[in-house]
């Protein structure tokens, strides 16, 4: 992956920062999941006060794509921070882990954690998730 898509997908997930519905916890997630195909999808963190409904900024950035059909993709940008301030890396849980499992490849999906521009560091899902269970485990 170039550059300038990078930079892009950083771009793209910290204006996500901005929708981020944090009143609980107050650390906005922003992220952008690149299809196979070259689309870009969003997603922010929106929280619930009874916690379980939370949805992370990652589920939603997949959850709009497959929605809309997608079902193949290449990586993802995520950035968060408390109160939107972006000072170190923010990981995605284990449940977005399980989801990206679910739809991409472990060897070959990337994930992109950013700070901003100039700083990141791209991972496998594999890296992020060794011996991860998913739909091959089942076939």
């Amino acid at each position: 992956m170039d550059r300038e898509l990078i930079e892009k997908m950083i771009d793209l997930a910290i204006g996500q920062l901005q929708y981020s519905y944090t009143p609980y916890s107050h650390f906005k997630v922003g992220a952008a999941l690149l299809t196979k195909d070259g689309k870009l999808y969003t997603g922010c963190n929106i929280e619930n006060a009874a916690y379980t409904p939370t949805n992370c900024a990652e589920r939603t950035a997949f959850f709009k794509a497959v929605s809309e059909g997608e079902r193949e993709f290449r990586a993802i940008c995520i950035v968060g921070g408390k109160d939107g301030v972006l000072t170190e890396y923010a990981a995605p849980c284990g449940v977005c882990r399980q989801v990206m499992m679910e739809f991409c490849n472990p060897e070959t999906f990337q994930i992109i954690l950013a700070t901003g521009k100039e700083q990141y560091e791209i991972f496998t899902l594999k890296e992020l998730l060794p011996m991860g269970f998913g739909p091959d485990n089942l076939a």
